[in-house]
């Protein structure tokens, strides 16, 4: 049975990587990746590293020939350009007649209005569509994306949020890449959804804790949107990224990730990471 994990040599799918190698042989692990010459150490090491590029169908076909089982990790960039890198994979993946494809997607997203659930609404529904059996990783929010602003705090900014009293289920890129080599390489999980999530947390309880882990008060700032533009105009923040920003904020103010799961535990047979314990670990 060979396995194949897309987007290999980034931060998660290079952690998934790394776990499935402690669990199954080199020779049943394949790797989809944009540029080979990125992944020569797992080549080195006994790793199929195959050329993958969800713009070129053709690449993919060679990339999933002989899979059986794919974790098509989702692609960056805006909604309608990973719906469309997406659709391409997965229909390499019918060509090449893969049989369980694990799709790391967002939480609640048939009914969430994050602004990244665009994309992970209409994969999950074409993946449902090709007939393949699927296990759909519904992640909330990597607690990595929080360094720029902890920096921040470490260089003496306060916390600036336009989040107001929305909650976010934070856990570590780790946690998820654990559950995703998991599902991956486990039995049993054909046809499920898993909302993984730490516990919600509010940008306040948050903030409580990193000023604990750092042994002194951090002050926060709840602003409003136009605020908050300002602000991160200000710290020179590039001006493309702010909308995304802004707009991030909106979808945790309007509780999109505040999502209560136990999941993890069905998968690992623990829950995430502490907050406090992963805060330490990162800083």
């Amino acid at each position: 049975m060979k396995l194949l994990v897309t987007g290999a040599t980034g931060k998660l799918g290079s952690k998934v990587v790394e776990i499935l190698l402690k669990t199954i042989p080199a020779s049943q692990l394949a790797v989809s990746v944009r540029n080979p010459e990125k992944a020569k150490e797992l080549e080195a090491r006994g790793v199929d590293v195959r050329h993958g590029d969800f713009d070129d169908p053709e690449t993919l076909d060679s990339a999933f020939a002989g899979i059986e089982r794919l974790l098509l990790i989702s692609a960056d960039g805006d909604n309608e350009t990973r719906i469309r890198q997406h659709a391409n994979a997965l229909a390499a993946a019918e060509r090449a007649g893969v049989k369980f494809i694990v799709y790391t997607s967002v939480a609640n997203a048939q009914e969430s209005s994050n602004l990244f659930a665009p994309t992970h609404k209409a994969t999950e529904e074409a993946i449902k569509q090709t007939g393949i059996s699927y296990s759909f990783l519904r992640n909330n929010w990597y607690l990595e994306n929080e360094l720029p602003s902890i920096q921040g705090v470490l260089a003496g900014a306060p916390w600036v949020t336009s989040a107001g009293n929305g909650k976010v289920g934070w856990a570590l890129q780790q946690d998820y890449a654990e559950a995703a080599a998991a599902i991956l390489s486990g039995n049993g999980h054909e046809n499920t959804i898993y909302e993984l999530s730490g516990k919600p947390l509010t940008q306040e309880e948050f903030v409580s804790i990193l000023g604990n882990v750092l042994g002194k008060e951090v002050p926060i700032q709840q602003v409003d949107d136009a605020s908050y533009t300002n602000i991160m105009k200000a710290a020179g923040v590039q001006d493309f990224i702010i909308p995304l920003l802004v707009n991030i904020q909106n979808s945790i103010r309007i509780g999109s990730l505040d999502i209560e799961s136990n999941d993890f535990e069905k998968i690992l047979g623990r829950p995430a990471t502490p907050i406090k314990d992963a805060l330490t670990q990162m800083i």
